[in-house]
């Protein structure tokens, strides 16, 4: 484990506060999943980035012959 300092704002430390107190969790804790979950929305969208590069629109054009044309269920819909 590594220790940083981080200076936040006020407003922004007395709102990680009470989410952490609300989940049950020390503040550390809460600000190491939201690093966490910030740095994985980065790698996944730079993967995707990176693979949409070797696609072909034929292969995706494909594949969604392949799905069946039907109606979505009634919990399923928009």
């Amino acid at each position: 484990m590594s220790t940083i300092t981080v200076r936040l704002p006020k407003s922004l430390h007395a709102k990680i506060k009470e989410l952490a107190q609300a989940e049950g969790i020390s503040m550390n804790q809460f600000l190491v999943v939201a690093a966490a979950e910030k740095m994985a929305a980065l790698v996944t969208e730079d993967y995707l980035t990176r693979e949409a590069q070797h696609g072909k629109r034929a292969d995706f054009e494909k594949v969604l012959q392949a799905v069946p044309h039907e109606e979505p269920e009634d919990y399923d819909r928009l």
